[in-house]
């Protein structure tokens, strides 16, 4: 699969040439592979219109991007971006009475990994889903260098629901027997979150799929003293029965994996 994860998803729902916008590395602009060298100003309200995806008032639009301009000169800004936007003759940005929201054909790559993200955990992926897997979750950070309200939510948005999908991920190639595969994934989002317990869980239920019960304990062993240090909490309890329960283990292995987790 390409390194990239994100650029990766667009290329499978990108047909022929179309107007790109790409936030996570950016905002950057592009026609098809053609980078477009659009305004900062005009970029940024590319970027405002695609994270409230859907229909945004030019009025408030203009108001949180020029917070510190009165009304009138706000105004004046969102125009000349406009006009800017436009200039480049590849529609990015529509306007709707007094509304603005991103054109029909443009590929937005936000909206491309909230769909990927969204089959997965509706259990509705197909085989291709499996395959899309990034270096470093950490790395996928939406409008890297902004640091506006609008973008802070939408960021941590996006990342649980990434979180979410990749978890959704690993558990399904589980069910399919592709364990090495699981198991890259469940690492992935322990290294991008080692306090989250459901990620903690799907490493562990990657382990005893393959009967490896000293790495099942280990793991749990090094969650739990990380709890403990951090939040001084114990893992919850379903966590705990899923190592050391004598129904899911054989008794030969029973002491071995009390012993590590001890």
């Amino acid at each position: 699969m390409s390194p990239d994860f994100v650029s990766w998803l667009v290329s499978r729902a990108v047909r022929g040439s179309p107007p790109v916008l790409r936030l996570f590395s950016g905002p950057e602009t592009s026609l098809g592979a053609r980078p477009l060298r659009i305004p900062d100003t005009s970029k940024r309200l590319c970027a405002f219109v695609a994270v409230h995806q859907g229909a945004v008032s030019r009025r408030h639009a203009a108001g949180t991007l020029w917070p510190d301009c009165d009304d009138d000169r706000a105004a004046a800004n969102l125009r000349s971006a406009l006009w800017r936007l436009n200039g480049y003759g590849v529609r990015f940005v529509e306007t709707r009475r007094h509304a603005l929201a991103v054109a029909q054909n443009v590929v937005v790559d936000l909206d491309v990994v909230d769909d990927w993200a969204n089959r997965l955990i509706g259990h509705h992926e197909v085989p291709e889903d499996l395959a899309a897997v990034p270096r470093d979750v950490n790395a996928l950070e939406l409008l890297p260098g902004l640091s506006d309200d609008w973008v802070l939510f939408e960021r941590e948005r996006i990342r649980q629901r990434l979180l979410h999908a990749f978890e959704a991920q690993s558990r399904r190639l589980l069910a399919r027997d592709r364990y090495a595969e699981a198991l890259d994934v469940a690492l992935l989002i322990v290294c991008a979150d080692p306090l989250r317990e459901t990620a903690q869980r799907a490493l562990i239920e990657c382990h005893l799929a393959e009967h490896n019960l000293a790495e099942a304990a280990r793991a749990y062993t090094r969650y739990r003293s990380l709890l403990q240090r951090e939040l001084g909490a114990e893992p919850d309890a379903s966590l705990t029965e899923l190592v050391v329960h004598p129904a899911q283990h054989p008794t030969q292995h029973r002491e071995l994996v009390r012993l590590r987790i001890s």
